[in-house]
């Protein structure tokens, strides 16, 4: 039985590995907000546990069970978050924080459960993918709208490691997932871009647009 702590860690590692394909443990450290020695330390404890696979000075990669462990808890946080917004009624910026609390302890036959009663659900309130029980993640590959040119027209799929700030101020514009948008403007030099929901334009910053993840439409469609 892995403690939560663990499992934080191996949930950290994998999208960390998922951008950088080797993760080094001061961008652990970071983004488990603690200094660099503890998170060497969990990262050694994970290895004696033949959970990741670690060199010094050449970062740390899951292993197969490592791996599988991470999706697992993923698994259960994404299905936990959409149970709360669909049954419960949270908003999207609240189901984070809650499922993150109850993601360490929910056995696998309430897993399956809320997995059933939600209609066995692909993808969570932010559009992120559900892993399969069989340990498999399906990756969209959508586009992010900070790379989109103007004129360029899509569908909101996926708000990609949202924040609760981010949540709110996009659901308050309803930019959220399945809402059509099209591209006006990009401007040079990491500045904003201008997209067109409905009648209705709206500026996002260039840091916040790569949050967003755009299905395109074809241009001959």
């Amino acid at each position: 039985m892995l403690s939560p702590a663990m499992q934080d860690y191996l949930k950290a590692i994998y999208r960390l590995q998922a951008q950088d394909g080797v993760v080094f443990t001061s961008a652990l450290a970071t983004a488990m907000k603690v200094r660099a020695a503890s998170a060497t330390g969990m990262v050694k404890k994970l290895a004696k546990m033949k959970l990741v696979r670690h060199n010094p000075y050449q970062g740390v990669v899951l292993s197969n069970a490592g791996q599988k462990m991470a999706l697992e808890v993923i698994r259960h946080h994404r299905l936990l978050e959409l149970y709360l917004a669909k049954a419960l009624g949270y908003s999207w910026d609240q189901v984070h924080a809650e499922a993150e609390r109850m993601e360490h302890v929910i056995s696998e036959e309430f897993e399956e459960k809320i997995f059933e009663a939600l209609g066995r659900p692909i993808w969570d309130p932010h559009g992120e993918p559900i892993p399969a029980k069989d340990g498999t993640l399906r990756v969209p590959r959508h586009d992010r709208l900070a790379d989109l040119k103007p004129g360029t027209k899509g569908t909101i799929r996926q708000v990609s490691e949202p924040t609760a700030e981010m949540l709110r101020y996009l659901g308050s514009r309803g930019l959220v997932p399945d809402v059509p948008v099209k591209v006006l403007e990009r401007a040079p030099f990491n500045g904003p871009v201008t997209i067109k929901r409905g009648k209705t334009s709206h500026v996002l910053g260039r840091d916040l647009a790569r949050h967003i993840r755009v299905e395109t439409v074809p241009d001959n469609a």
